[in-house]
């Protein structure tokens, strides 16, 4: 049997050579599966192939010279226009993986003096963000100085910027990645940033400002590490709500996790339950998105998508860098061999608050039924600047309750449309309470004081809203109470549901799936009088898939007739859940 680490590198070397034959002579990428390349794709490529060389030490794989391809990559990166930022940033890194500074550094001697300058040039300009990109400004920092490109170390004021940011915008310490709008971002990015900024201070050419900087992110990182164990779902399933979740929702995972081991940040007595926590991240990873077969990762075909930004290309070529860390960080950590002791599984409820401030609520509810395998979070953030499915306010648990990706639709929410204001009780709440209910049920209530429409404005004066989730078991109500505050029309009423399949070849053994009674969901009150339109067939619809398997049906609840509501009623609608959660077989 493999160790972990050396399963890695096998994986890592799987991908990489199904992939290296992309890398077009000018150093950028064949894009794979009709889909468009990205500008900051050759940086990735980059980073990849330096992360494998600070592994292996090996310059060669399947007959192409790495070095040399890191050399054409990064040469492209440089002289991509406009600036990709991001992709400078990953292929600043690519280089320093290769070697601590000019001197002893093989690509480096690769590059003609027209590369170096711009490489100078390009590092040497810094833009100033709100959001993770303040990651790549980082980087940047860490191979300019490293490099001997300049004499100033900026990396600790830039970490320490951020910091602040986050401190301005988060009451809980989280990191929020708007930069504009509503505010309240929190998603995977959070995670990508902390793991991003950590490694490039391993490749810092000055010791002393990592370990200085390290009890900083230690203070907000360690947030999401004690997430994990309310957060990562029995079958290994991690991050599962919010753009570019899926593959990513596992490796960011597992980097952090294993950073957090390497770095001491988890004692010695919880070590066992995140060793058994990465197993499970890690089992799942592998079984849901790598193609055993010829060994690539496979993020898209006929049944499932991804995030609409993150080619197959890229996501491949991250996956092998994140591999090669993985196998050197393993080895560091001393993960046990055998099987891990493993805590039974109980059931909880729990709300993460992300911020808490006069203006807004934000957080995320986890809930977990040991008896069922039902195990779902409910985001209460903002989208950012795309509204999709994938962020709004519903028990999220990919096989029972399912979402189509990258567009949006009022899954399991009412979405009450007055003129040209669409609303729906997402983004944002009040009072955000939760706790133990009747014939111990968990609840999980927020307010709306005032209603948001879909461009996450605030529309003042119209009306609030009372949402109330709660679980039983494997059982869930949903109550949405509207209150209007003068008399208004109600244009449009709409409610949907999704019903989805696991992926008939990419799935973990275990997993809860709907079994054939449904979701049996029934409207216990509604004082909308919506209907039940026809299933909406959509199996053969590309815009229905989620990162996990295919949409075959959606099930409309709707009134497309005008309702006039009064103010000093109560309209309420509540829904109640009885999901058939059966288990996916191997």
């Amino acid at each position: 049997m493999h160790s972990f680490s050396e399963q890695c590198l096998d994986m890592a070397r799987s991908m990489l050579a199904h992939n290296l034959d992309s890398i077009q002579p000018d150093g950028t990428l064949l894009p794979a599966n009709n889909e468009l390349s990205r500008a900051d794709e050759p940086g990735h490529v980059a980073y990849a192939l330096g992360e494998f060389f600070r592994a292996t030490g090996e310059t060669s794989l399947k007959g192409h010279d790495l070095i040399d391809l890191a050399a054409r990559c990064i040469t492209a990166q440089v002289f991509t226009e406009p600036a990709a930022e991001n992709g400078l940033a990953y292929a600043a890194l690519g280089l320093l993986a290769f070697g601590p500074s000019k001197e002893r550094n093989p690509v480096w001697e690769r590059l003609v003096e027209e590369t170096r300058e711009r490489i100078d040039k390009q590092l040497l300009h810094r833009s100033d963000y709100d959001n993770h990109w303040q990651a790549f400004n980082v980087a940047k920092a860490v191979a300019r100085f490293s490099f001997g490109l300049s004499k100033k170390d900026e990396t600790s004021r830039l970490i320490e910027r951020m910091v602040e940011r986050i401190n301005q915008t988060s009451s809980a310490g989280f990191f929020d990645d708007a930069t504009s709008g509503f505010g309240g971002n929190f998603n995977l990015y959070g995670v990508m940033t902390f793991v991003f900024i950590r490694s490039a201070l391993q490749l810092h050419a000055n010791s002393g400002v990592r370990d200085r900087k390290l009890p900083t992110l230690r203070t907000y990182a360690e947030k999401y590490i004690k997430t994990m164990p309310d957060l990562v779902r029995a079958d290994g399933l991690g991050w599962a709500y919010g753009r570019a979740a899926g593959a990513y929702g596992q490796m960011h995972c597992i980097s952090l996790i294993l950073q957090g081991l390497r770095d001491g940040w988890i004692p010695d007595d919880q070590k066992p339950k995140y060793f058994d926590i990465l197993r499970r991240l890690f089992l799942y990873f592998y079984q849901t998105y790598l193609d055993q077969e010829h060994g690539f990762l496979d993020l898209r075909d006929d049944e499932r998508t991804a995030y609409e930004k993150h080619t197959t290309r890229m996501a491949n070529f991250d996956a092998a860098r994140y591999l090669c860390q993985w196998s050197r960080l393993s080895k560091t950590v001393h993960m046990p061999s055998g099987a891990p002791k493993t805590e039974a599984p109980r059931t909880s409820g729990r709300f993460v608050i992300f911020d808490k401030s006069n203006r807004k609520e934000q957080g995320l509810f986890l809930y977990r039924d040991a008896a069922s395998g039902l195990h779902a979070q409910i985001p209460l953030v903002s989208s950012g600047t795309k509204l999709t499915a994938d962020s709004l306010p519903f028990p999220h648990c990919p096989g029972v309750f399912d979402w189509p990706n990258n567009v949006y639709l009022p899954v399991m929410l009412p979405e009450l449309t007055f003129g040209d204001q669409v609303t729906i009780p997402a983004f944002y709440g009040r009072n955000c309470v939760t706790g133990l209910g009747l014939r111990n049920s968990f609840y999980f209530r927020y307010e709306q004081p005032e209603l948001i429409n879909l461009n996450e404005e605030l529309v003042k004066g119209l009306g609030s809203v009372k949402v109330q989730w709660t679980f039983s078991g494997h059982q869930i109500a949903a109550e949405f109470a509207y209150t209007v505050k003068q008399q208004v029309t109600l244009d449009k009423f709409r409610f949907a549901l999704a019903i989805a399949a696991p992926h008939s070849k990419y799935r973990v053994a275990g997993s809860p799936a709907l079994g054939a009674q449904g979701l049996r969901c029934s409207v216990a009150k509604d004082d909308f009088q919506a209907n039940w339109q026809e299933t909406e067939i959509v199996s053969a619809d590309p815009a229905y898939r989620t990162n996990y398997g295919k949409i075959h049906y959606i099930q409309h609840l709707v009134r497309d007739h005008p309702l006039i509501m009064r103010p000093g009623h109560v309209y309420r609608l509540l829904v109640n859940y009885d999901p058939d959660v059966a288990v996916v077989e191997g």
